[in-house]
């Protein structure tokens, strides 16, 4: 049997989507939970019984075996260099420019100026949190941590948005809010975490500036590939081309922001709404256009698939304390409370122009789930003490966020959808009373 350190990259791949397939069908055919759900707590019921195993089993070293395994796979150089770029392209496809038009504003505000909010005040709270049970942890490490638990994961609410009467300008808002607060939450937690690992002084004015020319770049890349992809599908008509297209977009245009230090997953979601919207119209035939929509559903079911399955057995790396339980658990409701103010706070400018609803509030603040993004940003950080406690808390808020709030939206969705159809009913009685 081959040691886990011999295992080519490609008998790693193969082994994750081997389990990540016989899980997900276990979970199909007796479980039944939501896909994304199914497979994290399944990866995390898996880690603790291989854990308990190593307990009560003295010799056995299956965590070990597990640990190096995962540790070999590199899962924030994994996610963030590879499948972060596929996810938002495949994302960005389905969302409906002409929806997000709509409610332009509304995006823009929640996913620069909220996630800025949520930033300053999750890692405010963490500050506090952590001197009150006696963690030293600099302040702008806390800001570091609210950075990356800021960003939001479209994956999983976006399904359960489309399976109810959901407004399509909703959905958008939602799924572009998402789509682009991962970039510039990446933006943001990449310079933060600069600054902390170099030791040098924060300034705001260079932050911003910063930021500006990392999304800005990022966007006139998306924009650029896009257009360029466009231009070339329209010139033909052969679906393995405008397949083979699409993926050079992906790979290239992020590559290409990776090596000169522009944010990439603004610019895949900048191309993805460009060739979902204006190429999907305009440069395909209905042969080209399902067989592009459909591969793109593909690589976003797998790769989303690999995503949750390895969320759940990190659990093995993650050397969590009763003092980092504890921290971890206490940190869940400073998050949603951030993202609380962090959405009420656009939405008090959104009110008044009827870009949002008080039940889309509601879908925003509990339907921002937090995922793998979170993990990885996490794993990139430095090794230490900071580190192992940024890591565990990120941990248990992820967790939270895919098993409780994953697992309740839907039925948080269906009363508000209820709700409407109530009042619109007996708004029609009394007016024909």
């Amino acid at each position: 049997m081959h040691e886990t350190s011999s295992l080519s990259a490609f008998d790693a791949a193969a082994i994750v989507v081997v389990i990540a397939a016989v899980l997900s069908y276990c979970n199909h055919r007796f479980i039944r939970l939501p896909h994304v759900i199914g497979l994290t707590v399944m990866g995390a019921g898996t880690s603790v019984i291989l854990i308990l195993i190593d307990e009560f089993v003295p010799g056995t070293a299956i965590s070990d075996m597990v640990e190096a395994f995962l540790t070999r796979i590199d899962f924030s150089q994994t996610l963030m260099q590879g499948m972060l770029s596929f996810l938002l392209f495949a994302g960005a496809l389905h969302v409906d420019l002409a929806d997000l038009r709509k409610g332009w504003f509304a995006v823009l505000l929640l996913s620069t100026l909220g996630v800025l909010i949520s930033t300053i005040i999750v890692g405010g709270a963490f500050f506090l949190l952590t001197g009150a049970m006696g963690i030293a942890i600099p302040f702008i490490w806390c800001l570091v941590f609210g950075a990356l638990i800021s960003p939001t994961d479209p994956v999983s609410v976006l399904g359960i948005l489309k399976r109810f009467a959901v407004p399509p300008a909703l959905q958008a808002t939602v799924a572009g809010e998402s789509l682009f607060n991962d970039g510039v939450g990446v933006v943001v937690f990449t310079i933060l975490l600069s600054a902390a690992v170099t030791g040098a002084d924060f300034s705001l004015s260079e932050g911003l500036r910063l930021f500006v020319l990392e999304a800005g770049g990022g966007i006139l890349v998306g924009l650029a590939s896009g257009y360029v992809a466009f231009r070339a599908m329209r010139s033909v008509d052969e679906y393995a081309l405008e397949v083979l297209i699409s993926l050079a977009v992906v790979m290239g245009g992020y590559a290409f922001c990776s090596n000169f230090h522009l944010a990439g997953p603004v610019a895949m979601a900048v191309a993805g709404l460009l060739i979902g919207n204006q190429g999907v119209t305009y440069a395909m035939s209905d042969v080209t256009r399902d067989y592009v929509l459909k591969f793109w559903e593909l690589i976003d079911e797998l790769l989303n698939s690999v995503l949750f399955l390895l969320i759940g057995l990190e659990i093995i790396v993650i050397a969590i304390s009763p003092e980092l339980a504890i921290l971890g658990l206490a940190a869940i409701p400073l998050v949603l409370a951030g993202r609380a103010i962090a959405v009420g706070g656009p939405m008090l400018l959104l009110r008044p122009l009827g870009l949002v609803g008080e039940g889309g509030y509601r879908i925003l603040v509990w339907g921002g789930l937090r995922g793998g993004i979170s993990i990885a940003l996490a794993l990139a950080l430095p090794a230490g003490d900071i580190r192992n406690t940024l890591l565990a808390a990120t941990f248990f808020v992820v967790l939270f966020s895919v098993l409780i709030q994953g697992a309740t939206v839907g039925r948080m969705v269906k009363r508000i959808g209820r709700g409407r159809s109530d009042g619109s009913a007996e708004a029609a009685q009394q007016a024909s009373s």
